[in-house]
């Protein structure tokens, strides 16, 4: 009996001291994470970005932003801004930290238990002491750490995703703002023509020689310049707050450029863009991570199926006079299944592994879709855009002028002329719309080959 005793002694003594190797050996990463995060958004992203962890980081992000923010932003500066200033962004960097903590923690095993029985009476004792350690974690442990390596690297992919998903809801609110801008200048222009129109319909109706209803016409043409320009001034501060969002700023400090870029002259094809998508497209790396982590815990559902705890280690007894020795023996404990034998967790654990696996491929045939969508309204808006550009506004810049040549020929009225003028600036803002819809369509495209345009979108 004593050999046995001593048998479990040695034992415990030797799974406490391994527990205590084991529980040393997790530990932090020097980046946090974010060498991954990086890994995953450069083929995505022309910027760089940087964890504000401290003082020091803080500072620094903050002087580059500066620097950026004196000259006039592109787009390319908008989003470095946006990656460097957005405090939303570093708040999902901590996002890391909390899983990399988690993954710590799951390679440290729980603390051992102290238990004491004190019973005194008439001189009479019983003393009861054990210190126990529970072995089943020592045995789950590294199927654990495998679970909550994966979750880490599920929280790298969705940090990279609010990188690139900040990126391009970046891009989207500086073409905006720049469209905004360039809208409300050649909004002023058509209300400028019509309330010349309309003053000077007034005064040839004072003079009788202009009826009601062309004097009403030319009023009204004047009510609606002056409801579109309030509208686009609108729009135009609703832009720029949103751009200021992005970049963390105030409206104004903020510097943009005056104009949208020019249409491209050429355009990938379709394939180029599927093939990309099966390879960097972070969504599905994001759902098979996950896929693998409920596989392996799958497992580890089935490892524990029937005891979750077993507690093991020395204990001490004490019966009697307090002069008396200690009877010393072994404490054991752990759960008996006598009423939940465990058949539910397996199969739950099934159910929910295969509900991730047709998730996984519904996601994938989405992808697939998405892709061709947005990449059928990229072309088409170059196409639009393009049509409005080399068709639409010259040939309204010809009627224009060849109006002028009538007017200065007294062949026709200064409002057919101010009405000529007015379609004329109606094209150029046309044109205008339509390219910052193209643009707008190829951010939402590049955003495709990142993720779902639900998530990029912030839905």
């Amino acid at each position: 009996m004593n050999t046995n005793i001593g048998s479990l002694r040695a034992r415990s003594a030797i799974i406490i001291a391994v527990s205590l190797v084991l529980g040393g050996c997790a530990t932090f990463s020097q980046d946090g994470g974010m060498g991954e995060v990086q890994k995953q958004t450069q083929p995505h992203l022309k910027q760089d970005f940087e964890w504000a962890k401290t003082e020091e980081s803080a500072k620094s992000l903050q002087d580059k932003t500066n620097a950026l923010l004196a000259q006039p932003l592109d787009v390319e500066s908008a989003v470095q801004v946006a990656l460097y200033n957005n405090k939303g962004l570093q708040a999902a960097f901590y996002e890391l930290g909390i899983s990399e903590a988690d993954l710590v923690q799951a390679g440290r095993l729980p603390n051992p238990r102290f238990s004491m029985l004190y019973v005194r009476n008439a001189g009479e004792y019983k003393i009861e002491q054990a210190f126990t350690f529970n072995v089943f974690s020592l045995l789950t442990m590294p199927k654990a750490v495998e679970i909550e390596k994966r979750r880490f690297a599920q929280a790298q992919a969705s940090t990279a995703i609010e990188v690139l998903k900040l990126a391009y809801q970046t891009r989207t609110a500086y073409f905006n703002a720049v469209a905004a801008t360039e809208l409300v200048k050649y909004s002023a222009q058509v209300k400028e023509s019509a309330e010349a129109g309309a003053e000077l319909a007034k005064r040839l109706h004072e003079t009788g020689n202009w009826n009601r209803l062309e004097q009403s016409r030319e009023q009204s043409f004047y009510a609606d310049a002056a409801l579109e320009y309030a509208n686009a001034k609108n729009a135009e501060v609703k832009a720029y707050e949103a751009l200021a969002r992005q970049l963390g700023v105030k409206t104004s400090q903020i510097k943009i450029q005056t104009r949208l870029p020019d249409l491209p002259q050429s355009l990938s094809e379709l394939q180029a863009f599927e093939q990309n998508a099966y390879e960097q497209r972070l969504d599905l790396l994001v759902k098979r991570s996950e896929m693998d982590a409920l596989a392996k815990q799958l497992g580890l559902t089935k490892v524990t199926r029937f005891i979750d705890v077993i507690e093991l280690g020395p204990a001490r007894v004490l019966e009697g006079r307090r002069s008396e020795p200690y009877k010393k023996g072994i404490d054991i404990s752990f759960e008996i299944p006598l009423f939940d034998w465990g058949q539910a967790k397996v199969p739950r654990a099934e159910a929910i592994y295969m509900q991730s696996v047709q998730e996984t491929a519904k996601l994938a045939i989405n992808a697939q879709s998405e892709i061709r969508e947005r990449y059928n309204t990229y072309r088409t808006k170059h196409d639009v855009t393009r049509h409005i550009r080399d068709e639409i506004v010259p040939l309204r810049k010809r009627i224009l002028h060849e109006e002028q040549l009538r007017y200065n020929g007294m062949l026709s009225s200064p409002f057919e002329l101010f009405g000529d003028a007015r379609a004329q600036v109606q094209s150029v803002k046309g044109y205008i719309e339509s390219l910052r819809d193209f643009w707008l369509a190829d951010a939402e495209l590049q955003a495709t080959l990142v993720a779902s345009p639900h998530m990029m979108e912030g839905q």
